[in-house]
């Protein structure tokens, strides 16, 4: 779709997995990207941009367990493990848009998705809403992502659901983000086995309690924060929550700015450490630490962990929903 322009920034998004193309600030596109559509389809292994679904991050075992009164087997692609939403996640798909629509009182842009029943493993027949709006406030730019998902098949009473976007960014003025200073808005995490799936307790991550700053290499992190701690009071739609800070990044050469809001409980923060994207035309390689990953979401493998299940259970009749904004600006 042709860019939709705001002041000094502007936004590209594609049909295929609703993907954030372009976001530029003060003339610079502050996430990693391909010129070409086709190169996101064909090379696209980090998930550049994409929308993840039908759930975030990784599935134990790739497998489902008691869920209608049965285990689901998903597409493995992860180790042992299935990891955003297997090998053919929604980022990989095209989805109906974009559509000019008005949301939350702005103009804006709508994406439409219909998961069928089995599509990867998952059951039931869901559709999936994205809504993009982008406005200026205060000499800053402002993206909002709201996500909407709902049962419209009648194949099972209930299935699991998480979505959230995998844009990488880089708000430095050099190939990677070195030197970027960064604020979490929590150091509680989910420890972790040597697979990626959360061993079940919360504890603090070492140095995240205040301000830190990255280096060429270290930090090295992908792991899973906890804004909420309190499982139980997670809803499946959590947009009439307020919404939170979950990372500040600043970097000093560059002047810019990015805030990540969401009204999601947690969010994965992946410094980029397995990046491999060869060259194509239009775009330099990428590889480690290109850029930066604030992906807002529930808890890791939620599903499969009786004290978190609610929060990624949908039911019929319910809608999984969320919301996040991205504030950007330059010094």
């Amino acid at each position: 779709m042709p860019p939709a322009t705001n002041a000094s920034s502007s936004f590209t998004f594609l049909p295929q997995g609703a993907i954030i193309q372009e976001f530029r600030v003060a003339g610079k596109n502050i996430v990693q990207s391909f010129p070409r559509a086709q190169d996101f389809r064909e090379i696209n292994t980090a998930y550049f941009g994409e929308t993840i679904g039908r759930t975030t991050n990784r599935v134990k075992d790739g497998v489902i367990r008691g869920l209608n009164g049965r285990d689901y087997e998903l597409k493995k692609n992860n180790g042992p493990n299935s990891l955003h939403g297997g090998l053919l996640g929604w980022g990989k798909r095209d989805w109906q848009g974009p559509v000019a629509e008005q949301r939350n009182g702005r103009e804006g842009v709508k994406f439409v998705y219909e998961s069928k029943d089995g599509d990867e493993g998952y059951p039931g027949t869901v559709e999936a809403r994205v809504w993009y709006s982008a406005w200026e406030e205060e000499g800053k730019t402002l993206l909002e992502a709201e996500y909407e998902v709902e049962m419209v098949g009648d194949e099972v009473d209930e299935t699991v659901v998480g979505v959230t976007n995998h844009s990488y960014f880089n708000i430095s003025d050099g190939p990677t983000i070195e030197g970027t200073q960064i604020t979490l808005g929590t150091d509680k995490y989910l420890p972790i086995d040597a697979t990626g799936i959360p061993h079940g307790n919360v504890s603090s991550y070492p140095g995240t309690d205040k301000p830190f700053v990255l280096g060429p290499t270290e930090p090295d992190i992908d792991d899973c924060f906890i804004v909420d701690t309190d499982a139980s009071s997670i809803p499946i739609d959590t947009r009439s929550r307020p919404l939170r800070s979950l990372a500040k990044l600043h970097h000093p050469s560059s002047g810019l700015h990015l805030e990540i809001s969401s009204t999601e409980p947690a969010f994965q923060f992946y410094t980029g450490k397995y990046v491999d994207i060869p060259a194509t035309e239009g775009a330099p390689a990428r590889g480690p630490r290109c850029g930066l990953c604030v992906e807002p979401s529930r808890y890791v493998n939620a599903v499969n962990v009786p004290e978190w299940r609610n929060m990624c259970l949908l039911r019929k009749g319910q809608k999984w929903g969320a919301k996040s904004v991205y504030r950007a600006w330059k010094d």
